[in-house]
């Protein structure tokens, strides 16, 4: 499972690399409270077990998507 995170005042964002039996409710949980809670900071694990730390006052938007989707490159369809 892939989550993309925006963050303000920058066009970057974080993709971080879940592994494949990451629980999407738990995600969602881990977000809200992070972003309900002032000051609050969101972790997540990535696939090789490299934690990452996001400070809530800095997140625009959270995309939690499926690895299983294929991805396109290129103009091809």
């Amino acid at each position: 499972m892939d989550v993309r995170i925006g963050v303000l005042h920058t066009p970057k964002e974080i993709e971080v690399e879940l592994p494949a039996d990451a629980d999407r409710a738990d995600i969602r949980s881990r977000v809200d409270a992070a972003l309900s809670g002032a000051g609050g900071v969101l972790w997540l694990t990535d696939r090789q077990g490299a934690e990452f730390a996001v400070p809530a006052d800095r997140i625009a938007w959270v995309q939690v998507g499926s690895a299983d989707v294929e991805r396109r490159i290129g103009f091809g369809s």
